[in-house]
């Protein structure tokens, strides 16, 4: 903002320069303090309720939680402004699996192992594990200027959750949808534990695949079968093959003598096979793999497990029992190929699925664990989906949530882990020699005594006349059984009389990642279905991921993540903020945020740290000539004294406004963001301030020119607050003088002035800013000083044009340093004497800028010459370089593009030389 006049009015409302950390970190104390974003359900408006995705208590924020934070905060804030009742509410997860891996690492270290502490040292460790990241989680999210409800924060592991998780285990164990069985589960060989698909993470590899002949028990002939994995034909019970196979019709029914073991194993007929797909021979070993569990469901076979749950290879693996699956493998090849069943080995690059947390192959294995039923779950959800709740934004996404729903198996709810909600089953150990086995009965309650009740009342008198002994499952629930809960579980379900809950449930939106639709958005609408008989949120806005300087997704085990708590401390939160939103394209797609690894920098959120120190000058300008008066004391501008400027912004300013409500409401964030940056920045800052100037000093027009600034920066600065808090509610205050316990947060969003909105004239003025945008041009090419004066030309036959320029005739003056300005029709113009002059155009209006006389034309005509040898050295270049086969055919798609864009700018620049040279005559 160079040049802006200071005047004897100049307030000491904001200092010189912005500080983002100082500014932020006073308003964060004063909005909690003050409990601003703690709402009360009995206060009137429409509520409006999100509860937070809630981040692990497993270490520090990362730049996916800054992301979603900025989404959430933006879309709340807006909703504040609207008068509604909103409560944003808080919590952290307790991540069982990865909290005790962390633990059990730290322990390793010392020489210890979880059972050397014993159960509870070990949780008093992990809740102090809990207390110190937990805090520092949500100190994060404090920088981040989160107007989320702290005194109503939650943990998934507080008295109110734990709770609502005994009392849902309890309701589906009733309803007969959670049972406890044998069936096949991910297995982490690390942590000893069950894992959710969501813990299983698949990785490229490069392994082998061996092919191996099975002999006929008739030993008329073989049949060939390839795995990747050697270890487990020790366990395998058939060979399938498909139905429709005509090399295999006759073989059907007959066995096979499995090699090393020398089992029968029968030949059966199953749809899955895929006939065209190696020999068209699976061999089938049920209890190691999901696909051939199923398998051996539909045929009845038997289940052999070969493994044990370390890993290693159990006793049913024979002669390589003991070995390490690894090493078994190895073995079993080398064995295969000593007797003559090794038919080749392939090279084979295949996925793997890794446990997230163990990092190491998880292995399918059977185990005794508890399952809830999902299919009837599901079907509440598919049908509700029908009527479009809850609806997706974008709508796409909800093909992925129901095709989920649909192609949906029991979920396994149980992990052998200490750290987490505790399985709210106690077994009558008495009954089974005071050990918990598979066949161990055993009682569901809500607790201790319940539980005891339930026993005595089973098991008392008769053949149980013993003592009753009872021991409460050691396991876990599954982290997400919890999660699933949180949109009603935080607001006091299951009571049904909670205030919160009969006031901000069903919540308002979910806002998240596209990698949870399956594992966590669709388990809460199960849940909530049964428990609440409503979808728990009416809409799903599902962002995209933050993607690196290359385009990479960014995780801690790639290494390329980015710490938000560093861009802060540098830039502000505002501007990662606005920069994290602003890169939004469309809802659903991922974004890209650049990033300097060796200096910490990124040139994106330092242009929103430009753009908020752009905001603060312009603000400061109008504190400094608005004379000590603020928007309301010096009210709404007199209709009749508008002048054509203030007639522009007020109808951009309506417009903006309506636009800009319009996208937060439907989750157009990112283009409600670029929308108010170009106006804030391109028409109030740099064109609006600059054409107010000389009224500013002019006592006949101030006050008109006074009014409109103080209005359109107010509007702007509620406009602007989702997403940049602090930052407007610093200029908010120092433009209005408001007192230190009344926030713009809780302001109410401005009315629109539809009676100011006026396409022609916005349409004109945007000609007129061109035409200005010319001369300037011109005028450089010119060579001319700045004090030197030139008249100005403009020919159009566009009257609507015309009249604008009229009017604007002493800011174009003001703004151009002109001599003169006319505006004629062209034929006026043919009738103006020739001279020498330097032409533009822009659109339907031509510029002409007399200069004879007023410029060296040889030296105007050496320097434009100099430019067109310049800018055919340049198009010889780039057009040779597209000639050459190596480089359009090879280099990337891009690199290309942009090679032929510079080419097309060269060539224009060429010819718009050649044209003012031939001008000159």
């Amino acid at each position: 903002m160079a040049g802006l006049p200071v005047t004897p009015a100049v307030t000491d409302a904001l200092p010189k320069t912005y500080d983002p950390v100082g500014t932020e970190a006073r308003w964060q104390r004063a909005w909690e303090q003050s409990g601003a974003f703690h709402p009360d359900p009995a206060a009137p408006g429409e509520p409006f309720s999100v509860v937070i995705p809630p981040p692990n208590v497993t270490g520090s924020l990362h730049m996916g939680h800054a992301f979603n934070t900025a989404l959430i905060d933006t879309v709340v804030r807006f909703q504040r402004l609207q008068g509604k009742n909103v409560l944003c509410l808080p919590g952290t997860d307790h991540a069982s699996i990865a909290v005790q891996t962390i633990l059990e690492r730290q322990l390793k270290a010392e020489g210890l192992r979880k059972e050397d502490l014993g159960r509870e040292a070990f949780l008093e460790k992990a809740w102090q594990w809990k207390a110190e990241s937990g805090g520092t989680i949500v100190g994060q999210l404090r920088r981040l200027g989160y107007s989320v409800d702290w005194q109503r924060e939650r943990f998934t592991l507080d008295g109110g959750c734990s709770a609502a998780v005994v009392e849902a285990f309890n309701r589906l164990h009733e309803q007969g949808l959670i049972y406890r069985g044998e069936y096949l589960v991910n297995w982490c060989p690390a942590s000893g534990s069950a894992v959710s698909d969501l813990e299983v993470e698949m990785k490229e590899v490069d392994g082998h695949l061996w092919h191996f002949r099975y002999p006929l028990s008739s030993g008329e002939g073989c049949l060939e079968v390839a795995t990747t994995r050697p270890e487990t034909l020790l366990g395998d019970t058939a060979v399938a093959v498909n139905p429709k196979d005509p090399r295999y019709a006759a073989l059907v029914g007959q066995t096979l003598t499995l090699p090393l073991v020398g089992r029968q194993i029968p030949i059966v007929a199953d749809d899955h096979v895929d006939a065209a797909f190696g020999t068209g021979c699976v061999k089938v070993t049920p209890a190691h793999d999901p696909n051939d569990f199923a398998i051996g469901q539909r045929h009845n076979l038997p289940l052999i497990t070969v493994m044990a749950k370390d890993g290693s290879m159990n006793a049913a693996a024979g002669r390589f029992a003991g070995l390490d699956r690894f090493d078994a493998r190895q073995a079993v090849v080398a064995a295969m190929e000593a007797e003559g069943f090794l038919v080749k080995v392939e090279d084979y690059r295949h996925s793997v699925p890794f446990s997230d947390r163990g990092k190491v192959p998880v292995e399918p294995l059977l185990s005794t664990q508890w399952f809830v039923k999902t299919e009837p779950l599901a079907a509440r959800c598919r049908e509700a989906l029908e009527n479009a709740d809850p609806r997706f934004v974008p709508e796409r996404w909800s093909k992925v949530y129901r095709d989920w729903l649909t192609d949906i198996r029991d979920w396994c709810i149980s992990r052998q882990l200490w750290w987490g909600h505790r399985i709210p089953a106690w077994f009558v150990v008495s009954e089974t020699g005071g050990q918990i086995t598979d066949t161990t009965p055993y009682v569901v309650a809500r607790d201790a005594e319940e539980a005891r009740a339930k026993a005595e009342a089973q098991f008392s008198g008769g053949t149980h006349a013993h003592p009753l002994v009872l021991e409460q499952d050691p396991d876990a629930l599954d982290t997400w059984f919890s999660s699933g809960l949180w949109p009603f579980s935080t607001l006091g379900w299951p009571d049904q009389n909670a205030a919160d809950l009969a006031r901000w449930y069903p919540t308002s939106v979910l806002v998240t990642g596209f990698d949870i639709i399956f594992f966590w958005v669709a388990r809460m609408t199960m849940m909530a279905g049964a428990f609440t008989g409503q979808m728990p949120f009416r809409d799903v806005y599902i962002h995209g991921l933050v993607r690196d300087e290359h385009n990479r997704k960014m995780s801690k085990s790639a290494g390329n993540g980015i710490d938000p708590l560093l861009l802060i401390e540098r830039y502000g939160a505002d501007a990662l903020r606005f920069a994290l939103v602003r890169e939004v394209a469309g809802a659903g797609q991922d974004i890209r945020l650049d990033y300097d690894r060796n200096s910490d920098t990124s040139a994106t959120v330092e242009a929103s740290r430009n753009f908020a120190n752009k905001l603060w000058n312009a603000t400061r300008f109008a504190l400094m000539n608005l004379d000590g008066e603020t928007p309301a004391s010096l009210g709404e501008p007199d209709p009749d004294a508008l002048q054509l400027a203030d007639r522009w912004i007020l109808s951009r300013l309506a417009r903006v406004n309506r636009d800009t409500a319009e996208r937060y409401g439907s989750y157009g964030l990112g283009e409600a963001a670029k929308g108010l940056y170009e106006f804030a920045w391109n028409e109030v800052c740099d064109w609006y301030v600059e054409l107010i100037k000389r009224r500013l000093q002019d006592p006949l027009q101030q006050r008109t020119a006074r009014q409109v600034l103080a209005k359109v920066l107010s509007e702007l600065l509620v406009m602007l607050h989702p997403l940049m808090p602090h930052l407007s509610e610093e200029l908010w205050h120092g433009l209005t003088g408001a007192d230190e316990l009344t926030f713009l947060a809780l302001q109410p969003w401005p009315a629109v002035d539809r009676a100011a909105l006026d396409d022609d004239l916005e349409l004109s003025f945007a000609d007129l800013i061109e035409a200005i945008r010319v001369v300037r041009n011109l005028r450089a090419v010119a060579g001319l000083k700045p004090s030197q004066s030139v008249p100005v030309r403009f020919v159009t036959g566009r009257g609507a044009l015309a009249a604008v320029l009229q009017a604007a005739t002493a800011d174009i003056t003001a703004l151009t340093r002109a001599e003169s300005v006319q505006v004629l029709d062209p034929p006026a113009a043919e009738a103006q004497p020739a001279a020498k002059a330097l032409a533009g155009v822009s659109g339907e209006l031509q510029v002409l800028l007399p200069i004879e006389g007023l410029v060296d034309l040889e030296a105007l005509r050496a320097r434009l010459d100099k430019d067109i040898a310049k800018a055919e050295k340049e198009i010889a270049g780039l057009t040779g370089r597209l000639a050459n086969p190596n480089f359009a055919g090879k280099a990337p798609p891009e690199v290309v593009a942009e090679c032929k864009a510079n080419l097309a700018e060269a060539e224009a620049q060429a010819a718009l030389a050649r044209k003012r040279l031939a001008d000159l005559g």
